[in-house]
């Protein structure tokens, strides 16, 4: 099945086949979501049969748009898609841009609409095999220190996030 995302050719926003966006870096529409309880946030594992970054650590899920599709729509699509998430309420946090090698010759050069949604620890997940290898609460502090003594087994997303957007996402200083 051939997947289509939205992707900036020429200048001009367009559906474009995405492997090969990726292959090529072309700049293309995302959403990431950060799913927090308290000083908690939920992280997954990414599955390994996923054709970039398997294995990784990334935040609680992320996609691309179906064309025409609205970015908040899209988050809650994704959330139940890949954890079984349902009936959160999530908030636009704002904007991100970020380009990253992400392995494999693959490109990611993203425009993130990114949300951060509200829950309890007791949150009931139903993860997808596919696309979920693991998942786990962590507090932001601690993880922060993870990626920094480990930073290959983290997304370069999640790092570029952590880094230089946590005052956005989540009302604190972003890590040094």
């Amino acid at each position: 099945m051939t997947i289509m995302i939205p992707t900036w050719v020429d200048g001009i926003l367009q559906p474009y086949e995405k492997l090969a966006a990726h292959q090529l870096g072309l700049r293309h529409k995302a959403v990431s979501v950060f799913v927090v309880a308290g000083g908690q946030i939920l992280i997954q594992q990414r599955a390994m049969g996923k054709y970039h970054t398997p294995g990784k650590w990334a935040n609680t899920c992320c996609t691309h748009p179906d064309w025409g599709e609205a970015a908040d729509v899209c988050a809650a699509r994704r959330l139940n898609e890949e954890l079984g998430i349902t009936g959160v309420a999530s908030q636009h946090c704002g904007q991100v841009e970020y380009r990253a090698d992400v392995g494999g010759g693959l490109i990611e050069h993203e425009v993130v609409e990114v949300f951060l949604a509200q829950a309890s620890l007791d949150l009931k997940l139903d993860p997808n095999p596919d696309e979920v290898m693991a998942t786990r609460w962590i507090d932001h502090d601690q993880l922060i220190d993870e990626v920094s003594q480990k930073p290959d087994s983290f997304t370069p997303w999640l790092q570029v996030y952590l880094a230089k957007h946590s005052d956005m996402i989540f009302g604190r200083e972003s890590a040094r």
